[in-house]
Formats: structure tokens, sequence, C-alpha cells
């Protein structure tokens, strides 16, 4: 499935990524600002190959008019979760990072989910908290693959119903 949004800055496509997409997505991993400092030993070598994108349901935000690919997240089903989000440096503040939530949740309630756990990235949980997820807990580190406390969110995909 292909969805056009249209933005206060540009047209945005979201569209299943696709094998091709494999390194584009990996250096916009690689890239990131968010993960300088004593975040880089995160990020550093992580590879998004072929394989995960054929295996994850893995959608881009890319740019309608030159393709050019400006974010992307990863949903697992099983059990629910939000595996990876990026938004490019050069397209913070132009709403993808919501444009790409929104898709997620539509994803996720067509996948028959009610809800989609997140394991924040620490400066990130503010966004995801404008968005509507809800703390829930915290993920301790875990060294040396995670050197730091992680917040833990959930993110309902099907709005809850008062009786």
């Amino acid at each position: 499935m292909r969805s056009t949004v249209t933005g206060p800055v540009r047209p945005v496509d979201i569209r299943r990524a696709t094998t091709r997409d494999a390194r584009r997505l990996t250096r916009l991993v690689r890239t990131s600002r968010a993960y300088e400092g004593p975040y880089a030993p995160m990020v550093e070598g992580y590879r998004i190959g072929p394989d995960y994108i054929e295996t994850h349901r893995v959608f881009v935000a890319a740019d309608a008019g030159t393709g050019l690919v400006l974010g992307f997240y990863a949903l697992i089903i099983s059990p629910p979760e939000l595996d990876l989000m990026f938004v490019g440096d050069e397209a913070q503040g132009l709403g993808i990072g919501r444009r790409l939530i929104g898709h997620l949740k539509e994803e996720a309630r067509r996948a028959g989910l009610t809800s989609v756990r997140i394991v924040s990235h620490p400066p990130a949980e503010g966004f995801y908290r404008s968005v509507g997820a809800e703390p829930v807990g915290t993920v301790l580190a875990n060294p040396p693959a995670v050197m730091w406390d992680r917040p833990e969110l959930v993110l309902r995909a099907v709005p809850l119903t008062t009786d």
C-alpha cells in the first residue's frame, strides 16, 4: 500500500521499503545527529540489510518529487513493537515523524493490533509522548550493547472506548 501525504513543505510518499532501500536506511541511521556523543556506539556499524526489510514491515517516507528518503519506521507484528524509527536530520521539524506515526497506527490497525510497544531513544521520548504514546516503564541498560536506561511506552493503535 502506498499513500501520499501533503504537508506544509512538500508532498511525501509513504511506501513499503524495498531491499534496494537498505543502504539508504543504513546511512540514515549511522549519520543521525540524535546518536552523537555518548549514543554514537549504539549505531556504529549498524546495518539494515535486505533480509531485515523482507522480514519486517518497513515503511519509508520519501519526497514525492525526488524520491529522497526522509525517514522510515519498522513495525514488528509479534510481539507488536516499533523496532526502528528515524527521520533524517535535514527533514527534522517538517512533520515527517508525525506522518510516519500516523501511518504506523493505520498499519497496526490493519494487522489487528490494538497497541504497539516503543522502547525509546531517551532524547526521543518527548516526541513519542507528543503523538500519544503513554509511558509504562523503563528498560534498564544492557551493557555493552546499550549503556543507558530507555523509556518504555505504549502507542494505542485503536482508540479506547468508554461505556
